[in-house]
């Protein structure tokens, strides 16, 4: 089979390895779209990677024993490789696994754990079916595309008499614009990219304020009911600036998710004035439980036109230089590696 790897600085590489087998529970699935998230990173950092990859939609092609699934079931391919047994795992929270299996353990190698190739080995109890006429492209936004938002709004409860401030528009922070407005909410966005504010405006958003404004909190707190802050804040940027954006934007008694990676950069937090005079509630949201699933396929159903706008690219595998290129270049929502094509 072949997969995409990282080379060097800005260098991609299409590789052909052994094709991936069966083995207990551990299925064999044909990938027939492959979301990029922050692979990128590794990209540009020139960070040599032979793995690459967590978002899949495709259609299992091998089984060792008999179970849920068979041959020719199209499926949604679920992040991580989870213990299954812990208390996490058994109430849907599989993201927060603490005893994830060791994958080079039990296959030999690292060899089929990644996702933008041909062919991927993953636990049966990662799957989740397609709906019939769902196409494999609008299924994969069921990981990143829109999981981590669909997992935040999910937990405060957004609905219709809310206003919902997403710092960070590119591809998981458009994701939020579809799920917060599907949900009745009044969006407003913060991006200073001129593409994807637009982007969000014609996903949803109300408005779209540019952070680098002098006056970025007041424009936004403008937009708020008696200018006392927005409901809910969900920050998809990772970056520290916006966060303390997003805590004093929030109303009193509001919300902050933390979906946005940072690293370990550091984040100003004032306790007494966010937190106990505030009343504000902080919550980091990776992804949404298990139980969820049939849920967000549903808003992806019920969302089609703007699925189709979220996802701005698709390339072949052996354009994987190309689309890498263009996630760098940020003139781009959700971008798909095809491995078998265009015309798949």
């Amino acid at each position: 089979m072949q997969k995409a790897t990282i080379t060097g600085t800005r260098q991609a590489a299409v590789v052909d390895v052994p094709t991936s087998r069966a083995k207990t529970d551990w299925v064999v699935v044909k990938v027939h779209s492959a979301p990029m998230c922050t692979e990128y990173k590794s990209f540009l950092a020139g960070t040599p990677s032979q793995q690459l990859g967590h978002e899949a939609a495709g259609e299992v092609v091998e089984i060792a024993q008999p179970g849920c699934w068979q041959v020719g079931d199209r499926v949604v391919v679920m992040p991580q490789n989870p213990c299954g047994v812990c208390a996490l795992c058994l109430a849907g929270e599989y993201i927060h696994c603490q005893e994830t299996a060791d994958f080079a353990a039990i296959h030999g190698s690292r060899e089929g754990s990644g996702t933008m190739a041909q062919y991927l080995l993953k636990q049966a109890r990662q799957l989740i079916p397609i709906p019939d006429g769902m196409s494999y492209d609008h299924a994969s936004m069921a990981c990143c595309g829109l999981g981590p938002t669909f997992g935040a709004l999910e937990r405060v409860g957004a609905g219709a008499l809310d206003t919902v401030l997403i710092t960070g528009l590119g591809p998981v922070g458009l994701g939020g614009v579809i799920n917060a407005s599907f949900r009745g909410a009044r969006v407003i966005g913060v991006e200073s990219n001129p593409w994807r504010a637009e982007k969000a405006r014609e996903l949803g958003a109300a408005a779209v304020v540019d952070p680098s404004a002098e006056n970025a909190l007041a424009q936004i707190l403008a937009l708020t009911h008696d200018g006392r802050g927005v409901d809910h804040t969900i920050d998809c940027s990772g970056v520290a600036a916006a966060h303390r954006l997003g805590l004093d934007a929030t109303r009193r008694k509001g919300t902050l998710s933390f979906v946005g990676e940072s690293g370990r950069n550091p984040t100003e937090l004032f306790i007494s004035d966010d937190m106990i005079r505030k009343g504000l509630t902080l919550h980091g949201s990776w992804h949404y439980n298990l139980s969820l699933t049939p849920k967000i396929l549903r808003v992806i159903a019920a969302n089609g036109d703007k699925i189709d706008q979220l996802i701005s690219h698709r390339f072949a595998l052996e354009d994987a230089q190309a689309a890498w290129e263009t996630q760098v270049g940020g003139q781009c929502g959700k971008v798909l590696l095809k491995p078998w094509g265009l015309g798949d």
